[in-house]
């Protein structure tokens, strides 16, 4: 997330006619220079003034930023020269960036610090915003200007990122309905403007119905099997609830999985983890079923309307694998292999289960519970012997490190400068001889006015404007267990990868090397830098550069280290299981070219009943709670596993060379990470490696050779 989820929120594609962009006045007593989103940013390094901005400055913000966008555009509509790459497509590739700037700003504060005012504006907002995309990807005249250049390219001497991009904003001028006709046009803009309303209320739906869930417990008993840290949390937590004496966990995961791993109350287990997996499922108006069976529909009838059998076609004609059926071929080999090693790890579940007494079947709310006693019971591994080694700030010094060595680059703190929430961290991000790379956030706690999960995005991405080279401006948001006033953060071995994860994906943004405002990164692509970062997180060598006790200083010891790598092949049955059960759950519903009134539940139960899913296992996400399918990994969930082919193919490269090895480090930055938006996926994975990734690394990765 865009989940370890990152979302890449570029706004492209978006126009205004002037006519339909009349302001209310009698909302807008402000004059533009009153508004910091509209004014210089006069902090250091440009950042926004995060103190300053206030929610009712956006409605503005986007009018006006709109309107001058619109100008841009008809600027290059109105030009009487013959269409060339400089006085058309190189200005429309630069164009918006005010409202660009807008845009990141308010969906970062949506997504990690909202509020009642900011969902108001973002259910008035976004299908306006559906409207002006759909004003430009459907104006003819521009359209035909940049049909003239695409249909010329072959003669104007382009670089190859010129013509990547060049060839991509055609194709999406086409897939956006530009060679449709009037008719067709105006159906295409009213299914488009609402989708957009559609997937802002589920997400509402989904953050209001997170919180509104509490496990209260008012026995100490209950508590049986959990450890003070955790019980330290839960205190603090049901104290900011004035439930004093009491103790109260959430369904977001920092809250939820210690209490499934660790609490030996098995009913309270079972209501934690149903109040999880039902989230939007209550029958009530927080209830996602019918806005999803809506947005499924809608999706369809846009594909068809569009010349596609169905919306996965439509949508995976421009990723690495190109059509639904090449990226079903990937998730069904590796369903068959995983289904049966998650088969096995049930029996061994099942039978820790018996040997104890127990008289019940395994189910869904044990994994995690009976998984850590056989964790120790095969490896004599408690994930609490990790935890002290996994200190927060550690972690982060950690992930720095491993970049200091491969990249060069370094983090310096950065004091007096905006946050975008007091949570956050602000460093300054410099190459090996000082030079100025971007800005970095990190904000790590859960909140009330955050999403869940964790995610990368931008507040600005690194272009050229006018020959000028713009920095990028970075953020990395988890929802990570919280420090207490007894102890610091300390990190779950998921939440260590985690960070590393979504810090792979900031390396990108903060080394891109990329031209321009418009870039095409194919969704499938994304994930082969935060995946291939994960990798670096319990190597050996990097661990005794960061994983010190909290307490003692001491470095995390062989014996340690040992366990944690001989276990490293551990319940790989079901992580693997419940996330391709998700991807091929997403695939099924966007393969459909019909899906009017379409029953939710039955269709989730019918496929996971056809493909076999065993009860022991809940898809990783269900239907009603699946946020990554609203922001970006629609049809494309299974990015991650395809992008898991790359990353293991690449680290291998890393394992040959060394993993600190800076001439394979330079290559793949120079190949990859300065690269992705403006080149095409497979010829840079070429360009790094000399050759295609192999799925054998992948396959020994996760235990399923």
């Amino acid at each position: 997330m865009i989940n370890k989820n990152i979302f890449w929120i570029l706004l492209t594609f978006i126009a205004f006619s002037c006519k339909n962009n009349d302001t209310d006045q009698s909302k807008n007593n402000m004059t533009a220079t009153q508004n910091p989103l509209l004014e210089n940013f006069n902090t250091p390094f440009q950042v926004p003034p995060f103190d300053k901005i206030l929610p009712e400055h956006y409605m503005q913000a986007f009018e006006i930023a709109m309107r001058k966008y619109n100008e841009e555009i008809q600027a290059i509509v109105n030009n009487t020269e013959k269409p060339n790459f400089s006085n058309t497509a190189e200005k429309y590739f630069n164009a918006g960036s005010l409202l660009n700037t807008v845009n990141l700003l308010f969906s970062n504060t949506e997504s990690s610090n909202s509020s009642l005012e900011i969902d108001k504006i973002s259910s008035e907002i976004n299908p306006k915003l559906s409207a002006f995309r759909d004003g430009i990807t459907m104006n003819q005249k521009l359209f035909e200007k940049i049909k003239i250049i695409y249909d010329e390219k072959d003669k104007l001497n382009l670089t190859p990122e010129q013509n990547y991009i060049l060839e991509n904003v055609y194709k999406s001028f086409v897939k956006n309905g530009a060679l449709l006709p009037k008719d067709k046009q105006d159906e295409l803009k009213k299914i488009n403007q609402e989708l957009s309303g559609l997937t802002v209320k589920f997400e509402q739906n989904l953050l209001a119905e997170t919180n509104s869930f509490k496990l209260i417990i008012d026995k100490k008993e209950d508590l049986a099997g959990l450890t003070d840290d955790v019980i330290a949390a839960a205190a603090e937590t049901a104290q900011k609830d004035s439930l004093f004496g009491k103790w109260v966990f959430k369904t977001n995961k920092p809250s939820m999985i210690p209490f499934l791993q660790y609490a030996k109350n098995r009913d309270l287990r079972e209501k934690i983890y149903f109040a999880y997996t039902n989230r939007c499922n209550n029958n009530n108006d927080k209830d996602n079923k019918k806005v999803l069976s809506t947005i499924i529909d809608l999706r369809a009838r846009k594909a068809v309307l569009l010349g596609y059998p169905n919306y996965a076609a439509y949508k995976l004609e421009s990723r690495m694998a190109k059509s639904p059926e090449k990226a079903f071929a990937l998730l069904n080999q590796l369903w068959t292999k995983s289904i049966k090693v998650a088969k096995k790890e049930a029996i061994e579940l099942q039978q820790i289960i018996t040997k104890e007494g127990g008289k019940f079947k395994l189910a869904s709310w044990d994994w995690w519970y009976y998984s850590e006693k056989l964790r120790k019971q095969k490896y004599n591994l408690d994930e609490n012997e990790l935890r002290p080694y996994f200190k927060l700030e550690n972690v982060v010094n950690g992930v720095f490190t491993v970049a200091t060595k491969l990249y060069g680059i370094t983090f310096t703190p950065i004091k007096n400068i905006p946050l975008p929430h007091p949570d956050a961290q602000a460093f300054e991000v410099k190459e090996a001889d000082g030079k100025h790379l971007g800005v970095f956030y990190l904000d790590f706690f859960p909140r009330e006015s955050k999403n869940g999960g964790a995610w990368c995005t931008e507040y600005r991405s690194h272009h050229f404007e006018n020959g000028k080279e713009i920095t990028p401006i970075t953020t990395v948001v988890c929802n990570f267990t919280k420090p207490t006033k007894d102890a610091p953060s300390l990190l779950s071995m998921d939440e260590t990868e985690t960070l590393f994860h979504e810090c792979g994906h900031a390396f990108e943004s903060l080394m891109s090397k990329v031209k321009y405002l418009t870039t095409f990164s194919a969704q499938d692509f994304v994930e082969l830098p935060s995946q291939l970062n994960e990798h670096w997180a319990f190597n050996k060598e990097v661990l005794k550069l960061y994983a010190t006790h909290y307490k003692t200083g001491a470095v995390i010891p062989d014996a340690l280290v040992d366990k944690l790598n001989n276990s490293s092949l551990f319940n790989q049955g079901f992580a693997t299981t419940e996330y391709l059960a998700a991807s091929l759950l997403d695939l099924s519903y966007h393969s459909l070219a019909k899906a009017k009134n379409l029953d939710i539940l039955k269709f989730e139960k019918d496929y996971f009943i056809k493909i076999g899913l065993i009860p022991e296992i809940v898809s990783r996400y269900r239907s009603t709670y699946f946020a990554h399918i609203m922001s970006g990994y629609d049809a494309g969930y299974y990015g991650y596993i395809w992008a898991a082919v790359l990353d293991n193919d690449a680290f291998e490269a890393f394992r040959e060379a060394g993993i600190f090895d800076t001439n394979t480090a330079r290559a793949y930055r120079k190949n990859i990470l300065e690269k992705d938006g403006e080149a095409d996926p497979e010829q840079m994975y070429l360009k790094f490696r000399g050759r295609e990734a192999k799925i054998e690394p992948l396959l020994k990765q996760r235990g399923l050779l």
